[in-house]
């Protein structure tokens, strides 16, 4: 994730026009977050981005590996008694 603190020199502006509505509920977001108006809209922007990037990330790998990663998907699956009995078992939140 990218840092919003840093003691680097920022040297671009990004501006956008808002609603009286929309900067009152922004401000009051940041309050609540206890930071600044700045440190709240670029946390938020950054991590919305850094979202979509990720969603949108494009792995290349060799045919070889493709053919392998889909024989490993079907496989049978493995028996794994303490996974079943810790599924099947009694919660803490069941009393």
């Amino acid at each position: 994730m990218l840092q919003t603190k840093t003691k680097v020199n920022r040297e671009s502006r990004v501006q956008f026009r808002i609603t009286p509505q929309q900067k009152d509920l922004i401000e009051r977001a940041a309050a609540r977050s206890n930071k600044t108006v700045s440190e709240f809209v670029l946390e938020n922007v950054l991590e919305a981005a850094e979202a979509l990037e990720l969603d949108n990330a494009h792995f290349v790998v060799s045919r070889e590996k493709y053919e392998t990663f889909l024989a490993k998907l079907d496989e049978p699956t493995k028996s794994k008694p303490n996974l079943r009995r810790l599924m099947t078992g009694k919660s803490v939140f069941d009393e």
